[in-house]
């Protein structure tokens, strides 16, 4: 960590201490700081950059924190600090408009089916307001209290990013044991997102959706600093 740059050594460090808040005062700091779905009465405009130093549990932050610090350092080195941050924080917020975006879309159209069946739009916001779903509501339901949290969006845009420079250095996932250049692995794991994003075939609380929104705002940042940089990209 010595030769950690300040930079990703601060992010790591307030990401901890957000995290040791939360378990301390989980319903206040979520409440607060998480990422909410607009149209609820809990969200806050400060938590489209707040949900980023949000984690759940300890493997979701040591995941997190490890990638930074693993992916982030070399990108630093080329960048420098202002570079960096700028790109972090780009794909933190393209991933949290992206999911929120799909979210939306999804609400509104159940919105409208419902509408268009009779029932009043202040009736069926009632109802969600008072926690009281019933069947027909579920999926909104689920959608109106969901929380998005996690630094995964701005993670993945770093991958993205180490991808450009460093294509042929080969990663792993736990589970395949098997080195993959950074070329095809970043890729397939956006490809792998895209698909349990739209399918939701895993019923699993990841944000997939999300993780897409990073990497393809990591992808336009990079290709648009490609463009304009005149360095080889390596």
């Amino acid at each position: 960590m010595r030769q950690t740059p300040d930079t990703i050594k601060h992010l790591i460090i307030i990401n901890i201490i957000m995290f040791l808040a939360t378990q301390m005062m989980p319903e206040q700091m979520m409440n607060l700081f998480a990422m909410h779905f607009p149209l609820n009465p809990q969200f806050r405009i400060w938590q489209l950059i707040t949900h980023m130093f949000m984690h759940g549990g300890i493997i979701h932050i040591a995941f997190n924190m490890y990638a930074l610090w693993a992916f982030g350092i070399p990108l630093y080195h080329i960048w420098g600090e202002k570079k960096f941050l700028i790109f972090y924080f780009a794909a933190g917020l393209g991933a949290v408009l992206l999911y929120t975006g799909v979210q939306y879309y999804t609400f509104t159209q159940d919105l409208h089916t419902l509408m268009a069946q009779g029932i009043p739009k202040d009736e069926i916001f009632s109802v969600l307001n008072s926690g009281k779903v019933y069947v027909h509501f579920k999926e909104m339901g689920e959608i109106y209290y969901s929380v998005m949290l996690g630094a995964s969006g701005a993670i993945y845009g770093l991958l993205v990013a180490f991808a450009f420079y460093f294509p042929n250095a080969e990663l792993m996932l736990i589970f395949i044991p098997y080195p993959i250049k950074a070329k095809y692995f970043v890729p397939l794991l956006v490809l792998l997102d895209l698909t349990f994003g739209l399918t939701n075939v895993l019923h699993t609380p990841i944000a997939h959706m999300a993780h897409v929104g990073g990497a393809l705002v990591g992808f336009i940042l990079m290709k648009t600093w490609q463009k304009h940089d005149h360095r080889r990209w390596y």
